[in-house]
């Protein structure tokens, strides 16, 4: 199918937004007499979403765009809400397939173990006719207002590189600190148990009492239990089911089980800017190492989705770049991240060596643009194009009326381009979307202390 794209991003012309191929299937559908579906998405204990789309009439001449179509929204749902049990209704004739395909033998076999991981039971796609129980969805509780940090609160962090902690009284920071540690290559568990702790203890120096803690990390976490996480890449399997799974469990009772309450770092960052705009519906998007993502609901409550942005596809051309884990084609994390940036480089132009890290290679094309080279420009710029028409594809899944952007990749200038061009491919391509949809990075306020307090306000205090 012809997308026609109004900009097309000029270190990378062929590629093939998603937004654009599904613009046009549903034109396509409208013309041919589309039929309406609902997948449904569970997870063990019954809770789940529902998402509704369109496929063109059951016929031979539409069996591969209906099987492309159907297939990567699957894709799509699985890494961005998350769940091990796909019901389908209206596709029966694409549903064996697709169990096939994302079977630990098929071509999706890396996205089933990860279900797998995550939910402890083997991923399922199933036909299912109309009148199927309604999944049930757990209600918000609302913008958060201050009674949400009302008492002694802990709020940490865990990052890569440091451990930050900071101590709370009625929503006011008395305390924070950050610590430097390297936990991703450390073997033994209580490297990181002894970490943790220590950070707290540090914070509770400075309260009456602790009432509260809250806490975010990378990775997904399921009822304070650890299901994926890099901060304990380096622990062997055995030992990370034996003493990682439920380290915050360990940490809880340590603290004599006050309420305690751990999320993806994404999460808390999308909750941090949603209490700062004093506004819901926020997608925080970080453009780092890889991509990490966060969701914070219309109501303004964090949702239990994973929103794992960095393996949803984007680019729906026929060789578009490979994920290096999952080996499927098109995904975010060649495009937002610091991986997207090393990949444009050799088509910018620009004299930088290639057998450095990429995290350095972003530093010097960094070093480019503070000087003006337009070759650095053309990378920020193409990023951006790849940004304007990804944003109404987040928008079929996601309720958006704030982007907050972070992450390296943002940093100085190319940044501002970044966002720009972005704006502009929403506004010549989407316009209804560019009058809703608000694209901001968080000031210094945010970086300092929001994420502290936003990760604090998450326990409930009985």
């Amino acid at each position: 199918m012809n997308s026609a794209p109004l900009h097309l991003p000029e270190l990378d012309p062929q590629f093939l937004a998603a937004s654009l191929w599904t613009r046009n299937f549903e034109a396509l559908c409208a013309e041919n007499g589309g039929r309406s579906i609902v997948i449904d998405l569970l997870r063990p204990d019954g809770t789940g979403t529902s998402h509704r789309e369109i496929l063109l009439p059951d016929e031979p001449r539409w069996r591969m765009l209906n099987r492309c179509h159907l297939e990567r929204i699957v894709k799509f749902l699985l890494w961005g809400r998350g769940g091990s049990r796909l019901r389908i209704s209206g596709a029966p004739e694409l549903c064996m397939e697709l169990q096939a395909r994302y079977s630990p033998r098929g071509e999706r076999a890396f996205d089933a173990d990860f279900v797998q991981r995550v939910f402890d039971e083997t991923l399922t796609i199933s036909d299912v006719s109309e009148g199927q129980d309604e999944p049930q969805i757990a209600a918000g509780r609302g913008i958060r207002e201050d009674s949400a940090l009302k008492g002694c609160r802990i709020g940490f962090d865990l990052g890569g590189s440091d451990r930050k902690c900071a101590a709370l009284i009625d929503g006011k920071v008395v305390f924070s600190e950050e610590i430097p540690w390297d936990p991703y290559f450390q073997k033994d568990p209580s490297y990181h148990y002894d970490g943790i702790m220590d950070s707290l203890r540090r914070a509770a120096a400075h309260l009456p009492r602790v009432d509260a803690i809250g806490g975010s990390a990378a990775g997904v976490y399921v009822n304070n239990l650890v299901r994926v996480a890099s901060l304990f890449r380096g622990v062997p399997d055995d030992l990370f089911k034996e003493q990682v799974e439920g380290i915050f469990l360990k940490v809880a009772r340590e603290w004599n089980d006050v309420p305690m309450c751990v999320v993806n770092d994404g999460d808390v960052t999308a909750l941090a800017g949603s209490m700062s705009l004093r506004d819901g519906a926020v997608l925080g998007v970080a453009m780092g190492t890889s991509v990490a993502a966060g969701y914070v609901d219309g109501a303004g409550e964090i949702t239990n989705w994973l929103s794992e942005l960095a393996f949803v596809p984007i680019d729906y051309r026929e060789h578009a770049p490979a994920d290096e884990w999952s080996g499927d084609l098109g995904c975010a994390v060649q495009y937002f991240s610091q991986q997207g940036v090393s990949r444009l480089i050799p088509r910018s132009g620009l004299e930088i060596d290639m057998n450095l890290g990429k995290p350095e290679q972003l530093v010097a094309v960094q070093e480019f643009m503070d000087a003006g080279d337009e070759r650095a420009a053309a990378i920020y710029r193409t990023i951006g194009t790849y940004l304007g028409y990804a944003i109404p594809h987040f928008a079929r899944f996601y309720e958006i009326r704030h982007l907050l952007l972070l992450g390296r990749v943002l940093s100085g200038k190319g940044g501002e381009w970044i966002i720009d061009k972005a704006n502009t491919v929403l506004q010549d391509e989407f316009p209804r979307q560019a009058a809703t949809l608000q694209i901001s990075t968080p000031d210094e306020k945010l970086k300092r202390h929001g994420q502290a307090i936003a990760a604090a306000s998450l326990p409930r205090i009985p």
